[in-house]
């Protein structure tokens, strides 16, 4: 190991970051301005796609696009590095038909003249020329909610009536920047009828939506041969009309919410007879109607979520009838065949995704476990979560996998996705980086949770490689009960040589093993992180400080048996 190191290393470097963030934070009050748009999370395992075995490799960043992916990416020196280390990274989830972060407009006050039999388009519910981007606010709750979840991109739809309008795909970036990816990516309907007016009833919307669709068909030709042919009257296109242009010419899908397999049948009967692109979301049991999709080649949005239990727990097994036992198993029944809808879909071999409408961002990992201990494969599980997302949405040339050319929208976790203990840790979204809290296990306080088969009592000397140079110390690790403390000495950023701090929280996992240390840098007190695997007498890691990034590191048992 090199006993000689260059003073201008990584706690040295990080002073200066530090001075840079406070200038910055002088010039942009809102403290969200990157200090780089340049970001490489290295060492993590990958898993680029549904499907595809993990694999450690580095990720490089600029500008919210992927520059690199793999083993032998070179990290240029305005890289923040991301130590990926103990970390799995996966490509940010999607959401399908959401509603996060959007609010339902004022219905509109009805004309006193108006006659119930043939309202105004929208005071019926019919505004096909509607955005969902008037009612959206990235900087909502739900949002940060469900990017902690590691969602990174959602296709929001506006609240209203049978035809509220259009949605668009967002990114879940920054709040203060423009999220847009795509503006009116489909055209959302349903069946909900309007109160005390035409169209009351779900047959109603059927024969209304046909009357608006061929209606406006009908005015786009007149529309068409008014620009080509002399003579021809001035064609007058409604609001209506124009909003739906874009589905009769197939650009977009309507995406129609049914919620029970009458609708499920309606909604394709119409698809079968107008001839619009169709995407089906809202129905919990797609058992009786799974045929009729798969043969209509329909995908299919579903909810990430599983049906309350209050039912089942709240049973009596003593002191009941017959007919109420009944009851108890057509309710069991129910609820068992709920959790399988997402496996049926699977072996049906239909295309389908999640949608975050009445989830709970808190309670998406509980749902996907249950949904795959009830027979969906994994590897489905994150296809929804992202390539068939990509996919239904229109949007796989820029997401749903980890590849060169495509968004910067990760989530990096501190398990593999699907295990119990998975943590998400950072996402990032449009290149922009999220740090979330992660829960320290009860065994980890300075305890360990090795079986013993690592030594790392002794003393280590390091390197840590920067941008800035080389710089490295002393580390002794000393056992004490069931856990660790020590010592660490590392070039003091004051520049008046070397200094030393305890560290702290040692953990030890398997070969793994991680710590922290405070530094006063700039009359600012800073925990430095370090983790690392350890195999025989030498460590291979990162030594980081949240916000202020990572850099490798390596260490060397060199006195195994000092004791102080």
């Amino acid at each position: 190991m090199k006993k000689n190191f260059l003073k201008a290393g990584f706690l040295g470097l990080l002073v200066s970051v530090v001075f840079a963030q406070s200038s910055l934070a002088q010039s942009d009050p809102s403290g969200k301005r990157r200090v780089t748009g340049t970001y490489a999370i290295t060492n993590a395992t990958l898993f680029s796609s549904p499907g595809q075995q993990g694999s450690k490799g580095t990720i490089l960043i600029k500008d919210g696009v992927i520059l690199g992916v793999g083993s032998g990416v070179q990290i240029p020196k305005e890289a923040r590095v991301i130590a990926g280390d103990s970390l799995y990274v996966y490509p940010g989830f999607i959401d399908g038909a959401g509603n996060m972060g959007v609010t339902r407009p004022k219905d509109p006050e009805r004309p006193k003249d108006m006659v119930s039999s043939n309202p105004p388009d929208e005071i019926a519910g019919i505004t096909p020329w509607r955005s969902v981007t008037d009612q959206y606010s990235a900087s909502a709750s739900m949002v940060n909610d469900w990017r902690k979840a590691g969602f990174t991109i959602s296709q929001v739809f506006p609240e209203g009536g049978m035809i509220p309008g259009k949605g668009a795909i967002m990114v879940l970036g920054d709040a203060d920047g423009n999220n847009l990816i795509q503006l009116n990516s489909a055209l959302s309907a349903n069946f909900r009828g309007s109160r005390g007016m035409y169209p009351a009833t779900a047959v109603g919307v059927m024969a209304k939506f046909r009357e608006v669709y061929q209606n406006s068909s009908l005015a786009l030709e007149h529309e068409k041969l008014f620009a080509s042919t002399s003579g021809v009257k001035r064609p007058q296109i409604t609001p209506t009309q124009s909003g739906m242009a874009a589905v009769i010419q197939k650009q977009i899908p309507v995406i129609f919410t049914t919620s029970n397999d009458l609708e499920v049948r309606r909604a394709i009967s119409l698809q079968k007879e107008l001839g619009f692109k169709l995407v089906l979301t809202g129905l919990e049991n797609y058992e009786p109607v799974i045929d009729l999709i798969k043969s209509s080649n329909t995908p299919v949005l579903i909810k990430l979520e599983i049906p309350d239990d209050k039912a089942i727990k709240g049973q009596k097994e003593e002191g009941v009838t017959e007919a109420t036992k009944a009851q108890y198993a057509r309710v069991k029944e129910a609820y068992d065949k709920s959790l399988k809808q997402a496996s049926l879909l699977e072996k049906a071999g239909i295309p389908f995704a999640f949608t975050t409408v009445d989830a709970k961002a808190g309670d998406a990992h509980k749902a996907l476990k249950s949904m795959i201990e009830n027979g969906l494969s994994e590897k489905a599980a994150l296809a929804a979560l992202t390539t068939n997302a990509a996919s239904i949405l229109g949007i796989s040339r820029m997401a749903g996998t980890i590849e060169k050319g495509k968004m910067a929208n990760f989530v990096l976790l501190t398990d593999t996705l699907f295990t119990e203990n998975a943590q998400v840790k950072h996402v990032i979204a449009d290149g922009y980086v999220f740090d979330f809290e992660v829960k320290k296990k009860a065994a980890t306080n300075g305890k360990t949770e090795n079986s013993g088969a690592i030594k790392v009592e002794g003393v280590w000397e390091y390197t840590s490689e920067t941008p800035a140079g080389a710089s490295g110390g002393e580390l002794v690790i000393k056992k004490e009960g069931t856990g660790y403390s020590g010592t660490i000495t590392y070039d003091d950023p004051a520049g008046t040589g070397k200094a030393s701090s305890p560290i702290k929280n040692v953990t030890l996992s398997g070969s793994n093993m991680s710590f922290e240390f405070d530094v006063n840098a700039g009359g600012m007190s800073l925990t430095v992180t370090v983790t690392g695997e350890i195999t025989g007498n030498t460590m291979d890691g990162s030594m980081s400080i949240a916000q202020f990034g990572s850099f490798p590191l390596s260490a060397k048992l060199a006195s195994p048996s000092r004791n102080n």
